[in-house]
């Protein structure tokens, strides 16, 4: 238990100051967007960069490992969606935006430094596996979801969707770092050393500065009404995603046990931040979605707890 302690208390010990910090205005709103603006425009990226231009391919994509993943995170969508259209009687614009909140896990800022303190820096391949496929993936089902929803009735062409959506993937940094960390990867081109260097200590910032920040965000995301919604997205993000995660790879495809701990930690993370901003975009289920991204983090330090428990 001290073991497990020890693993996820730090990380959220980084949020918490962040928190404490953006609480008692010893850290600006303008710092809080300027901070996460740096690490997800440029830190991040380069740590997704590097990781992925010195990932060992042929070992890191194990089918088993990515389908056990995003089936468990397409579950959560349709529990979401479903729940939200059917059950509670929202739009179908809000239905998909709150859809997206429980599927899209924080596998960046949450599960990777909890992979890595849980087990060492060398079980993170399958976590940038996963990470690789996600925003493309993800932010690709859901715009497009989002924009035919939005397009009915109205005489907007395939050919203009597509553009949209594609446009607004490949418009993020993220998804520019991880194309750029293939390139490298494939075309096998050696790049100097201090360029390295300059890269890593980029890369090494990442991951402090966006667990800050990302304390000092969650104080805008104030939990207001819509408490039974709020509540399927958590269920579906701490519960089903991981939980359908880990019993497709164990009894379906028997993963050995560094990809079955990968998928399953990421799987166990709460919504990220990108879930509210999804919803931002589109000026929809916002409160749902703020909400959610907050609760579920902070419900997130036990039921990570409990997956890390069950885990080998």
């Amino acid at each position: 238990m001290t073991a497990l302690f020890d693993v996820i208390f730090p990380v959220f010990l980084v949020i918490g100051f962040g928190y404490a910090a953006a609480r008692f205005g010893l850290f600006s709103d303008s710092a809080v967007d300027g901070l996460m603006r740096f690490a997800q425009n440029f830190a991040l990226p380069c740590l997704l960069f590097r990781s992925i231009a010195t990932l060992n391919l042929s070992d890191a994509y194990d089918t088993g490992l990515l389908v056990s993943f995003y089936a468990g995170a397409f579950s959560g969508f349709g529990l979401c969606f479903a729940g939200a259209y059917y059950v509670f009687k929202r739009p179908l614009i809000d239905s998909v935006a709150i859809g997206f909140a429980g599927m899209f896990s924080n596998t960046l800022l949450l599960g990777l430094p909890i992979t890595e303190r849980a087990y060492g820096p060398d079980a993170l391949q399958g976590n940038f596996a996963i990470i690789s496929v996600h925003s493309p993936m993800l932010y690709a089902f859901g715009i497009g979801l989002m924009e035919w929803s939005r397009a009915r009735g109205q005489s907007l062409s395939p050919s203009a969707l597509t553009r949209q959506v594609l446009q607004a993937i490949f418009s993020q940094p993220l998804v520019i770092g991880i194309l750029l960390g293939f390139a490298v990867n494939f075309s096998g081109v050696p790049l100097p050393g201090a360029f390295w260097s300059g890269i890593d200590l980029m890369a090494r910032a990442a991951i402090p500065a966006a667990l800050f920040g990302l304390g000092g965000v969650l104080l805008r995301y104030r939990p207001e009404g819509d408490r039974a919604t709020i509540a399927m997205v958590c269920v579906a993000s701490l519960i089903v995603h991981p939980g359908v995660t880990w019993l497709m790879a164990t009894q379906i495809f028997a993963l050995e046990a560094a990809s079955l701990r990968s998928a399953v930690v990421t799987a166990a993370m709460a919504p990220g931040v990108n879930a509210y901003l999804f919803a931002h975009l589109y000026g929809v289920a916002k409160r749902v979605n703020a909400s959610a991204v907050l609760i579920a983090t902070a419900l997130s330090f036990g039921s990570t707890w409990m997956w890390l428990a069950i885990l080998p």
